[in-house]
């Protein structure tokens, strides 16, 4: 097996001596002309963790990657990317016939939920079969330092939210919530633009703490999930949700809304503390004004954190943190053998990745 890369810095999100291939990146205007490159290389399979990767001409077999079917929902792309990605992502999600013809140049679909598959099939997104390989929360529990640990009965003192900056994350809300949180921290960890920084600066209440880190390890988000903490999110749309399944994993309760797409870890952990003010209203309209309010009194609501934790700890198989350092499952294919087993095992490539923000 070898990895695809596009830039040396990723090889240390991979194994120990594994073989990396280093090609273009995913948003380079050669994607689209990918396999044509691979073909040197004579492999039996590729497996992708998107579906963008060009499969015009391919000699080999074909895993591609929909995680879910938010951008059809939510259209507008990140700001990060190129101009010519987000023009072409605009257009891509405008129907979907383009989607169509790409997963169907594969040989095989994967996607990490029931739920997404479900809504595949409700559109007939594809005609090849589609396998769920579920995410696996990362082993946070193994990142803590010597001798730290989860506390199971400490009051909650900080709010931890990991995730995009995208409008339907809905991270005002949260922001907007810290005025009746008093005492409280809002963590926001990961890496922000500044544009959207002095926006969401702009919203904090006076005398509210909100630390913007601008990006964290792995370790210092195990940390700052071990230190009297529960999770948050108040996203107004879900396809997998894995800062949640990582916050169960470690046995720290999370306050979350809740859709009719919601997953299954979101919809029915029985430590989920739910926020019906924004859960019962369709992603599509407008936050409720009483949504701050309602959502900090379910924060507040959660007082100590014992009965949450232990609920954590009794999660269900599927969220047990078995996967392997995330950026390598990003990339590495970790989910199992069912996609690679395709073409045999002689020769694959995986495109590999490094670490980014759980979506």
């Amino acid at each position: 097996m070898a990895f695809l890369i596009h830039d040396d810095a990723q090889r240390a999100f991979l194994p120990s001596g594994a073989r990396v291939l280093r090609i273009h990146a995913p948003t380079a205007l050669r994607e689209p002309l990918t396999a044509l490159l691979l073909n040197r290389h004579r492999p039996d399979a590729v497996f992708s963790p998107m579906q963008t990767i060009g499969s015009l001409g391919r000699r080999f077999g074909l895993i591609l990657t929909l995680h879910d079917m938010i951008y059809y929902r939510h259209r507008t792309p990140p700001k990060d990317l190129p101009w010519y990605v987000r023009v072409g992502w605009r257009l891509f999600h405008l129907s979907y016939v383009p989607q169509r013809l790409t997963l169907n140049a594969a040989d095989l679909v994967a996607t990490v939920s029931e739920e997404s598959k479900r809504q595949f099939d409700e559109v007939r997104l594809t005609k090849r079969p589609v396998v769920v390989v579920p995410n696996a929360p990362q082993r946070l529990a193994e990142l803590l330092p010597d001798g730290v640990s989860v506390r199971r009965d400490g009051e909650v003192r900080n709010l931890v939210y990991m995730g995009s900056f995208m409008p339907y994350k809905n991270v005002a809300t949260l922001v907007r919530a810290m005025a009746t949180l008093p005492g409280r921290t809002l963590h926001l960890l990961s890496r922000i633009s500044r544009e959207r920084r002095a926006e969401l600066e702009d919203l904090v209440p006076h005398g509210v703490e909100v630390r913007f880190h601008g990006g964290v390890t792995d370790a210092e988000y195990a940390a700052a999930l071990a230190e009297d903490a529960v999770l948050v999110t108040a996203s107004r749309d879900e396809g997998y949700g894995l800062p949640v399944a990582e916050a169960l994993a470690l046995g720290v309760p999370a306050v979350v809304t809740a859709t009719s797409r919601s997953p299954s870890q979101i919809a029915t952990k029985p430590n989920i503390i739910h926020c019906p003010a924004i859960c019962q209203t369709p992603p599509s309209s407008p936050t409720p004004k009483s949504a701050p309010a309602a959502f900090a009194a379910r924060a507040a609501g959660s007082g100590r954190r014992h009965p949450f934790a232990l609920a954590g700890l009794r999660r269900r198989p599927g969220l047990a943190g078995g996967g392997p350092p995330r950026a390598a499952r990003g990339g590495a294919g970790a989910h199992g053998d069912q996609p690679a087993r395709l073409a045999g095992d002689s020769r694959r490539l995986v495109r590999g990745g490094a670490a980014s923000d759980r979506a």
